[in-house]
């Protein structure tokens, strides 16, 4: 039997664990099975790029974080436009896994790798699908692999930040990941003990933001740490539509992102020095952690137990804690936001943080 493999999009710690997990679970099941890896992701299926993997390729990875097999963004919506040399993409993905002959694609990704697994299943591909991404965002899961890891990450950063901030007595803002979700960022700045937490899902007011700022000062604090999602927004801006928005930067000052504007505006109005930290994909990298290691795992050795019963056109996923499956059909395309009434966001307003919103 022949299984294909590819990891796509952005990549994370548990990619190489999650990877392993399949593998492992089916070299156990059958006597005879091979792995077909393909590089760079979608990219790798589209130009047949692959490479015929042994047992011993999946040895040594459990703590290994990136992928072994390479990845791409190949994004969606561009799934359906030629390549430059007019190359037809699904169509020739198509006859890459059929001249292989794979009985199953085993795609590791987030939401748009997810949609265009979806697409593939459609075509009538045979796909089991698992769910990566740092966001946690994926609609029909608990947890993805990756986003404890990044946690992790995300967490220290705000932690070393808060040695120099109390030397010097500054509002150090952290810009951590996360364009339209806020997970990441919710997590973290918990973890890091964040005084102020800004998200996607919650537009912020400036005013509020000012106020508790100067709250603590008040109470003699002489520094504050805010978690800024890097999709955070103030209410003013969420207010208006995409056009509106896009005019609005073009005649305004220019900054890099939205935790440096935020840091003129409080510096503006409150005169108090302000220093911008930003992780960037250090989130991404570095080895899995304890967690994405055994969710991976079991991630893993799911999708295996998928492939042995025939069941196609699935994501593996955790729900109440257990190992589940969620047709492709019901992911594709729906993202998983923080609600702002969501228990977490009020226990964390109930020790003190702020969310910029009241």
């Amino acid at each position: 039997m022949r299984v294909g493999m590819l990891t796509s999009g952005g990549d994370c710690q548990s990619l190489n664990a999650t990877m392993r997990g399949v593998a492992k679970s089916l070299y156990k099941m059958y006597d005879d099975v091979e792995i077909i890896g393909f590089k760079d992701g979608y990219k790798g299926l589209m130009y047949a790029d692959y490479t015929i993997m042994k047992p011993s390729d999946f040895s040594g990875i459990l703590t290994k974080g990136g992928t072994i097999l390479g990845t791409s963004r190949q994004p969606f919506k561009l799934m359906g436009t030629p390549d430059e040399n007019g190359l037809d993409k699904v169509e020739a993905m198509k006859q890459t896994y059929k001249k292989l002959k794979l009985e199953c694609l085993v795609v590791l990704g987030g939401n748009g790798s997810q949609k265009t697994a979806n697409l593939l299943r459609q075509e009538g591909l045979n796909i089991v699908s698992l769910p990566k991404t740092i966001d946690n965002d994926l609609w029909g899961t608990e947890m993805t692999f990756g986003f404890q890891s990044a946690v992790n990450v995300a967490t220290t950063a705000i932690d070393c930040i808060h040695t120099t901030a109390a030397s010097h007595g500054r509002v150090f803002i952290v810009e951590v990941m996360g364009h339209k979700v806020g997970w990441l960022t919710l997590y973290a700045g918990i973890a890091g003990g964040a005084d102020i937490i800004l998200l996607p899902e919650l537009p912020y007011d400036l005013d509020i933001v000012v106020n508790a700022l100067r709250e603590r000062t008040r109470q003699g604090k002489r520094f504050s740490i805010l978690a800024v999602a890097e999709g955070a927004i103030s209410k003013e801006d969420a207010g208006l539509s995409k056009k509106e928005l896009k005019e609005k930067k073009k005649t305004g000052l220019v900054y890099p992102s939205v935790a440096y504007e935020l840091g003129a505006q409080i510096t503006e109005k409150t005169g108090q020095e302000v220093r911008v930290t930003v992780p960037g994909h250090t989130q991404r990298g570095g080895e899995p952690s304890a967690y994405d290691r055994v969710l991976s795992t079991r991630l893993g050795a799911a999708a295996a137990n998928l492939i042995n019963e025939k069941k196609y056109g699935y994501m593996v996923a955790i729900q109440d804690g257990e190992i589940t499956k969620v047709s492709l059909e019901e992911v594709a395309g729906k993202l998983k936001t923080v609600d702002p009434d969501c228990s977490i966001i009020k226990e964390a307003k109930m020790v003190g943080i702020s969310f910029g919103d009241e």
